[in-house]
């Protein structure tokens, strides 16, 4: 094994919006718990940032089972974001978050703007919370159901909306079932958001042929894993182009080759998701590999190579 002094190490710092994070490697909400989940299997305070569990203002159960399904290369989820509610949240998870020396970043979800708008007043003062991370592929209960991901008014209504109360730097989570994802990219860096993170899930299904049921019993659900990685990284390459404000990359990331992908194309930081289902490690391999890889090709820090895509 090679020794490396300290020296030698490369600057894997980056900074999203005024957040300031150590490494690029942060977790996807819903993928990691509230953190303390993965507490004895590796050290989190390695890690860039803590993504929690979408929080809603009231707790919510989620989708009955079935909810998960695996596909070929990837994972459908019909969780129907289940989390313990914001009160609970605050009371219960954020004293263990506060001490693991990690940024944690809050994924906060709605079915109005005025819910989203009270989300981040709550979390505005609160100690630790260093980011929101805002879903909008939530369904908009009073425009019938659309969700605030797929029309670029709804979606820079509630980016504005969570701006004027965050006390934090705001990362607008883009849905990735929209005809132009630039477009929307766009909507939302002009309402005010400091970053974004793309992609959210693709919307999938999958069929029992011997019951001749949908496997999930919602039938639909949000398809992650290796198999979105090409649209992923397509989009995150697309979006990068179109805005000034940093870009973090989900989508399929499970090695640090997948990682680097998306930073040659754009991507300031990364998200490790489905990955973390099966391989609790996954981030800290991710994390180790990149800087492996800046070293091997003497760069000195993570910012020389970010949209480093020749041609």
């Amino acid at each position: 094994m090679t020794i490396y002094n300290r020296a030698d190490s490369p600057d894997l710092s980056v900074h999203i919006g005024a957040l300031r994070l150590a490494n690029p490697v942060m977790t996807a909400s819903g993928t990691f718990g509230y953190g303390a989940e993965f507490a004895g299997l590796l050290d989190l305070s390695s890690l860039g940032a803590i993504i929690v569990k979408g929080i809603s203002l009231a707790p919510r159960a989620g989708n009955p089972p079935p909810r998960i399904v695996e596909t070929a290369c990837g994972m459908l989820n019909a969780i129907g974001l289940e989390n313990v509610g914001l009160e609970r949240f605050l009371k219960e998870k954020m004293p263990y978050l506060r001490q693991c020396g990690t940024p944690v970043v809050v994924n906060i979800l709605g079915d109005s703007v005025d819910e989203y708008a009270l989300l981040a007043t709550r979390l505005a003062g609160v100690e630790g919370v260093a980011a929101l991370e805002v879903n909008i592929s939530c369904p908009n209960v009073r425009m019938g159901g659309v969700a605030f991901g797929a029309e670029p008014q709804m979606a820079a209504a509630v980016v504005r909306a969570v701006k004027e109360q965050a006390g934090q730097p705001v990362i607008v989570k883009l849905s990735p079932n929209v005809t132009d994802i630039a477009l929307m990219a766009r909507a939302v860096e002009d309402a005010g958001a400091d970053a974004l993170s793309l992609i959210n899930t693709l919307i999938g299904m999958a069929i029992d042929i011997h019951t001749r049921r949908p496997k999930l019993a919602n039938r639909t659900g949000g398809l992650s894993g290796p198999a979105i990685k090409p649209i992923a990284l397509r989009m995150v390459w697309q979006v990068a182009q179109a805005v000034s404000i940093p870009v973090i990359g989900i989508g399929g990331i499970a090695t640090a080759e997948d990682a680097l992908e998306f930073i040659l194309a754009g991507a300031s930081a990364v998200q490790v998701g489905t990955a973390n289902f099966y391989n609790p490690r996954a981030t800290q391999e991710v994390l180790d590999g990149i800087s492996a890889y800046l070293r091997q090709h003497h760069e000195p820090s993570l910012q020389a190579i970010i949209g480093g895509l020749h041609g």
